[in-house]
């Protein structure tokens, strides 16, 4: 039976080399000499720290640009909250999200259900797996989702006949 499963994987690869490329221009911007402007990337959390609200929101800036370079999509970002670090230093934990959450995957199977194609949606873990008889019924399911699911960077894989 043909299926496909709807993953949420960002290229960390790519991620990281986006990271890399940030703080080496941060490091040569002129307006972040002398200041404690950095990035820096441990598993799937981006640190970015900065003298300031503005500093943190202008690095934030450069991120995003690099990762739109690598063709990464910005919506892999869950940012945190700017916290004080002490003095006049704050700092900002973003989260790269990995897999899709139970509510998320939730509401992917109950639109599916809802759709009146004949597939089927089944959650796998962080994975939602879509099963039919027909290659063009999971083709619709795929455009389905991408057309109602917006807040999230889905991308389908192992397509299987």
């Amino acid at each position: 039976m043909p299926s496909f499963d709807t993953v949420l994987t960002a290229d960390l690869v790519k991620l990281k080399n986006a990271v890399d490329n940030t703080a080496k221009e941060i490091g040569t911007r002129f307006d972040f000499k002398g200041t404690a402007a950095a990035i820096e990337i441990k598993d799937k959390d981006i640190t970015l720290t900065g003298d300031g609200d503005f500093q943190i929101d202008q690095i934030n800036d450069i991120l995003r640009s690099k990762l739109a370079k690598a063709s990464v999509d910005v919506r892999f970002l869950d940012l945190g909250k700017v916290e004080k670090i002490g003095g006049d230093k704050v700092k900002q934990v973003s989260k790269v999200r990995d897999g899709i959450g139970s509510d998320d995957a939730k509401k992917i199977a109950q639109l599916i259900k809802g759709s009146k194609l004949k597939v089927q949606a089944s959650i796998q873990g962080d994975v939602v797996r879509v099963a039919g008889a027909k290659r063009d019924d999971l083709q619709s399911a795929m455009a389905l989702i991408r057309a109602e699911i917006k807040d999230l960077p889905l991308s389908f894989s192992n397509f299987r006949d």
